[in-house]
């Protein structure tokens, strides 16, 4: 679907034409930290924040999977031996002000990396020209 812009315009009388002055997402889900932890926001779903595969709303009494307070919990505990990670396609990368960044390996080798860290929730490359390196963790 068509990204959702608000678009501002200015009125010019000697050429008798509209002009684009300003333009803005309609997205919410642009919002810097939208939703909680372990949730992701989707403009097509009600509520906005959804639990991420694995987690599940802390008072399910108020919603179920749509828990309204949008805070998101592990369903299980991790073992650290064993775990595997879920993929999630097409989300932007959460507030990681506390992520491990290293610029230097793949996708593949930031997975393994992820695993021997027994807290690390999460990885992403980073990489986004030809050589697709680049590792942010979380």
């Amino acid at each position: 679907s068509p990204p959702r812009l608000i678009q501002r315009f200015t009125w010019t009388p000697t050429r008798k034409e509209w002009n684009i002055f300003w333009v803005s997402s309609n997205d919410q889900c642009d919002m810097y930290v939208r939703c909680s932890t372990y949730s992701f926001c989707d403009m097509n779903t009600s509520p906005l924040c959804n639990c991420i595969k694995g987690f599940g709303p802390r008072n399910p009494e108020n919603g179920g999977s749509r828990d309204i307070s949008g805070v998101c919990v592990r369903k299980r505990q991790l073992k650290c031996v064993g775990d595997r990670f879920f993929k999630l396609k097409k989300v932007k990368l959460p507030e990681t002000t506390a992520a491990i960044v290293d610029r230097k390996i793949g996708l593949k080798e930031c997975g393994k990396r992820c695993l021997s860290y027994c807290n690390c929730t999460a990885y992403a490359n980073t990489g986004i020209k030809n050589d697709g390196l680049g590792c942010v963790m979380w």
